[in-house]
């Protein structure tokens, strides 16, 4: 029977399983559990790999978003432009600081941030922008840094979802003032649980960042603030120092299969296509697709009962969200999102996936909408 999932993590750690269990088992024996030296060593070499001045790792992508939001003294009574297109981790730091988000609308070929209409949304309140480079594409990052410059802004890039990926060559979370990354198992570089980090090539926010990750106290027992408990523990540090120095072998992977689907689905009639764009170097942590005609939920279901997985990346955008209903937005107030929440199908994309499985996927899109249309 077909079985092809939309994410399958067995496989690369199958790959890596020799060297990841001879380091993992050296952390245990040494008993170094929280803060040993592998934390200090994937910091810095992750900082090396993003050609940055500084990483501080943390235990999730959230946190790394509200710890860059504290760091930058951003709370009570401020507003911060974000996108209502992605996961609710986004908006989650931002509330939880005491902010307010304020919602912009996608673009439809993108997915990410339309930056034409940043500015109508900037109002005296607003202290920064949170773009998030959704399914690995990056957002325009040129416009982005041009308003900010114009308005004075702070810039927290959201790159949970695209590690490795690149702006006009230069890495994503390295552009804006801060970078914040998820290694959540999922992602282009997963630890094997939570994991997160903070990227910025300013020591000021970086030294915030670093004592407001241990309660607030930049001396052990001694505390200037309310601070949080988000260590990325030895383990998963381990982990991501031997999964680093293959994180461009598996993009390239995932390019590639991103190339076929391109290549191979291209004209079906129905759906539309992720685009590619000169200025970005997208990592592909997604693939996904436009279903239209409202078919998107027909299209997941025969899938699976092929036996091949899928995704919907997000079903409910977050100005529509109930945890954000005092904020007053309403259905149609922002229709590219609501639209895209209908219409989003990630299918299977992951450096493993074995181009037999690729071409059952391909070939089993291409028949579900042939049959669909056919029958019309």
């Amino acid at each position: 029977m077909i079985n092809i999932p939309p994410f399958d993590a067995t496989t690369q750690y199958k790959s890596i399983a020799t060297e990841i269990e001879k380091n993992v088992c050296a952390v245990m024996a040494g008993g170094r559990y929280i803060m040993g030296p592998q934390v200090k060593e994937f910091e810095v070499q992750f900082a090396q790999y993003l050609n940055c001045e500084q990483v501080i790792s943390c235990n999730s992508g959230t946190d790394a978003l509200h710890l860059a939001l504290r760091a930058l003294k951003i709370g009570v009574g401020d507003e911060v432009i974000t996108t209502p297109f992605t996961f609710i981790a986004t908006t989650e730091a931002i509330g939880i600081v005491g902010a307010t988000p304020v919602f912009v609308d996608v673009e439809l070929d993108s997915y990410n941030i339309d930056t034409q209409l940043i500015e109508s949304k900037i109002t005296e309140r607003t202290k920064a922008i949170i773009p998030v480079h959704l399914y690995g594409r990056p957002c325009n990052m040129t416009a982005i840094m041009e308003i900010a410059r114009k308005y004075n802004l702070k810039v927290i890039e959201d790159c949970a979802q695209a590690t490795g990926a690149t702006w006009e060559g230069k890495q994503v979370g390295t552009i804006g003032d801060v970078g914040c990354f998820s290694f959540f198992p999922t992602k282009n570089l997963g630890c094997f649980g939570d994991g997160g980090a903070i990227a910025t090539s300013n020591y000021e926010i970086a030294e915030r960042v670093e004592y407001l990750r241990r309660h607030g106290g930049k001396v052990k027992y001694h505390h200037e603030e309310l601070g949080l408990n988000s260590r990325l523990d030895t383990v998963q540090a381990t982990v991501l120092l031997v999964k680093l120095p293959y994180l461009d072998q598996w993009n390239s992977a995932r390019k590639a299969i991103a190339d076929i689907y391109l290549n191979s689905l291209a004209e079906i009639e129905g759906i539309v296509l992720p685009q590619r764009t000169h200025h970005a170097d997208s990592v592909w942590n997604q693939f996904t697709i436009r279903v239209l005609a409202g078919r998107r939920d027909t299209i997941q279901n025969s899938l699976k009962a092929k036996g091949i997985g899928s995704m919907v990346y997000y079903p409910i955008p977050l100005h529509l969200q109930e945890v954000h209903a005092g904020l007053s937005y309403t259905t149609g107030s922002l229709p590219v999102s609501e639209q895209l929440s209908h219409e989003v199908l990630s299918i299977p994309l992951f450096p493993e996936l074995e181009s037999s499985a690729q071409k059952i996927v391909v070939e089993s899109l291409k028949q579900i909408m042939a049959d669909i249309y056919c029958l019309q």
